[in-house]
């Protein structure tokens, strides 16, 4: 459905109806309320899931909306940035979900009535975005634990019944007694990398892995992926690693690199492995080796608060 001012639109909203705690009717007029205080017509539309998110978001871009705003969690926010990326429309945030980690690294306010005065008054920023294969993420991928992690996550929550955290957790002890390994080549320029590993994690910038800021980034603005390969450990490794990182000294760990570039190619060592499952800002797909990852610098504009004094900032 569609809420819409009687005024003509300026901006375009896509929110996920999911979002609302079953309230997206109203949190929907609140969203074309709160736009109102700033003199801007908001055409607002809700999406049952992703394939709605996505259709709305390019219609929004093909009919010129000079701003296109995501409501939703990072999901959500990948899926209609990946329609804004490369075009003349700037991108804004809502976060709805739960996590946020887009809108937390970019100091965008969790507080829908601030992240809507965020896009009202504040600034656009150049930030760069990443693909694999051809396909957008934000945030991170992922291959190995995480992405199986996922999908039994799903299976449980769809047949099961499941709540989406313990169906989760379910899922990572269900994963962490299985412990499949990953043999793959990283191929990074002209330099092969051979790791027998659990994981493998690239990060569109430099993700902070030490101490309470863990998970984080200063910015999205560095023009590069972070690569994050986890190899030669075993259940205890993972613990050991994990105070690693607690006790700051995560990159003096001997079984975990740490890597920084702008394009790398991942394949694995077995011909008849050729399909991997593979996990974008949360999202899981079977893609076809190797996996060709790239950063596309400042390639998205997107709204951030004007006083923003981190050092997210152009280069």
């Amino acid at each position: 459905m569609t809420v819409q001012p009687e005024s003509s639109r300026s901006i375009a909203v896509i929110i996920n109806a999911h979002a609302g705690g079953g309230h997206a009717q109203e949190l929907a007029q609140r969203v074309v309320d709160g736009f109102l205080k700033y003199g801007m017509h908001a055409q607002v539309t809700l999406a049952e899931d992703g394939a709605q998110l996505i259709s709305a978001a390019e219609n929004a871009v093909r009919q010129g909306a000079g701003i296109v705003v995501a409501g939703g969690g990072d999901g959500s926010v990948n899926a209609v940035a990946s329609m804004v990326v490369g075009s003349k429309s700037v991108f804004g945030v809502l976060p709805l979900g739960t996590l946020n980690h887009f809108a937390k690294d970019l100091q965008i306010p969790l507080v829908l009535e601030d992240a809507i005065r965020t896009i009202a008054q504040g600034r656009p920023l150049a930030i760069d975005t990443c693909e694999v294969n051809g396909t957008l993420f934000i945030n991170n991928s992922s291959l190995g634990l995480y992405p199986d992690i996922v999908r039994d996550r799903e299976k449980q929550q769809s047949r099961l019944g499941r709540g989406k955290w313990l169906a989760f957790c379910r899922a990572a002890m269900e994963a962490l007694r299985r412990y499949p390994f990953l043999d793959v080549r990283l191929r990074i320029g002209d330099v092969e990398h051979r790791r027998r590993t659990p994981f493998v994690f690239i990060g569109n910038n430099e993700y902070l892995m030490d101490g309470l800021n863990i998970g984080t980034r200063k910015t999205l603005c560095d023009g590069k992926l972070s690569l994050y390969v986890c190899h030669r450990t075993g259940r205890l490794g993972l613990v050991r690693l994990a105070l690693h990182a607690l006790f700051g000294k995560l990159k003096e760990a001997r079984d975990f690199d740490i890597l920084s570039t702008t394009e790398i190619e991942i394949e694995t060592h077995h011909r008849r492995a050729k399909r991997l499952r593979v996990a974008t800002d949360g999202e899981v797909n079977i893609m076809q080796t190797p996996l060709r990852y790239r950063i596309r610098p400042a390639s998205l504009q997107v709204m951030v608060p004007a006083d923003s004094v981190n050092t997210v900032e152009e280069a």
